[in-house]
């Protein structure tokens, strides 16, 4: 069974109990593992915080491996391509490609158009369920 590098915007559409949420969280649980930046944190955690629901938001991170931000991926993360892709998703991008290289996971899970169009520029699938 393969693991999926999921960004902010799909966990938060969970989190937030979009109408889309349970169809999210059913092609998660079809993979062995979630993974992430360890930027998810932070950005889970303020959008917990903003919606008052940070005791959910901190329940959700449990359940995601999270990579550390280190130097050498944000020297990644500066120079990945597209040129156009802004600073965090390029975090985000710089992470999950390294760990589709690596054959950690099989793909990303994201709505964000700029994080689908750079992992489309290194031939990184993206899920995106839908209702």
């Amino acid at each position: 069974m393969a693991s999926i590098y999921v960004d902010t915007y799909a966990l938060g559409r969970v989190l937030l109990a979009e109408p889309d949420a349970k169809v999210i969280d059913a092609a998660l649980s079809s993979y062995e593992a979630r993974w992430s930046s360890s930027l998810l944190a932070v950005e889970l955690g303020r959008l917990g915080k903003a919606e008052s629901l940070e005791a959910a938001a901190a329940e959700q991170l449990k359940t995601v491996v999270l990579l550390p931000v280190t130097e050498a991926r944000l020297v990644l993360a500066a120079a990945i391509d597209p040129s156009e892709i802004r600073s965090l998703d390029a975090i985000h991008l710089a992470s999950a490609v390294e760990l589709h290289s690596a054959g950690r996971v099989a793909a990303v899970m994201t709505y964000d158009r700029q994080l689908i169009a750079g992992c489309a520029h290194h031939g990184v699938p993206v899920v995106a369920p839908v209702v």
